[in-house]
């Protein structure tokens, strides 16, 4: 295949709306045109257009599809297993298409035991430049979200499961962590029922401030569980870098005798 490894570093110019796919055994550009639809599996051509998963039999022969319509290429599930997009969304075949954004997109199609198939796909934007070194440009920063000392402690109390980067972190209790509390800051009144107001503020404030995960109760579709709204929360401060394992060592203090 010829042109860089990979489509996230960019794709050369095409006009707005070109669609580039990739896999490891081929690659497609198409053209914005209405009704147009590339196909990918593991199956052959005419049956698809870009082969994926070619030697494992739980991928489907036509796994799934891309339609450009309403100035948008529309991604449908047409495989008996899931598809996975970036942010854990996953894709039945009875899930309703999704557009692609514009830029960079990774799919992966799931196989046999834990292996997953990667297809590439790539939009052009009207500002698309192509690939563009900027191996001397300043590094964006991920966006962190202010905490007082107070509200770092708590939330690192709780969440040191994430702080270790354990495969399925869980909060703490907040009796587990009341008495943590308790042991950290004897002169300070900590009980559940403080931690959990502390906790809803930092909620609150954050939810206003645009944070990627839901941290308020959505009433139209019922009411999650608090536990799923702190570990939306723990799961975000961590992945932004706002919490780091250095920030364990908040707990190493001890009181004052």
């Amino acid at each position: 295949m010829n042109g860089p490894a990979s489509l996230a570093r960019g794709v050369a110019p095409a006009p707005p709306g070109t669609l580039h796919a990739r896999t490891v055994t081929g690659d497609l550009q198409a053209p914005p045109r209405p009704g147009l639809t590339v196909r990918f599996g593991r199956g052959e051509e005419p049956g698809v257009d870009l082969g994926v998963g070619e030697h494992d039999l739980m991928v489907s022969r036509r796994h799934g599809e891309l339609t450009y319509r309403d100035r948008a290429w529309w991604l449908r599930n047409t495989g008996r297993q899931l598809l996975r997009l970036p942010r854990g969304r996953m894709m039945h075949s009875s899930t309703d298409p999704v557009p692609l954004a514009p830029g960079y997109t990774p799919l992966f199609v799931r196989g046999s035991g834990y292996r997953e198939h990667l297809v590439e796909l790539y939009v052009t934007g009207h500002d698309d430049l192509g690939p563009v070194s900027r191996r001397r440009a300043d590094t964006v920063p991920p966006k962190r979200w202010p905490l007082s000392d107070e509200e770092r402690l708590l939330l690192v109390v709780l969440g040191q499961e994430y702080l270790l980067y354990e495969e399925s972190p869980r909060p703490l209790t907040y009796p587990r962590a009341a008495e943590q509390l308790a042991y950290l800051r004897p002169d300070e009144l900590w009980g559940e029922r403080r931690i959990e107001y502390r906790i809803e503020v930092v909620r609150r404030r954050l939810h206003d401030s645009g944070f990627p995960y839901p941290l308020l109760h959505d009433t139209s579709v019922g009411r999650p569980s608090d536990n799923s709204l702190l570990h939306n929360l723990l799961r975000g401060l961590v992945e932004s870098t706002t919490l780091v394992p250095p920030d364990l060592g908040l707990m190493d203090d001890e009181p004052d005798r």
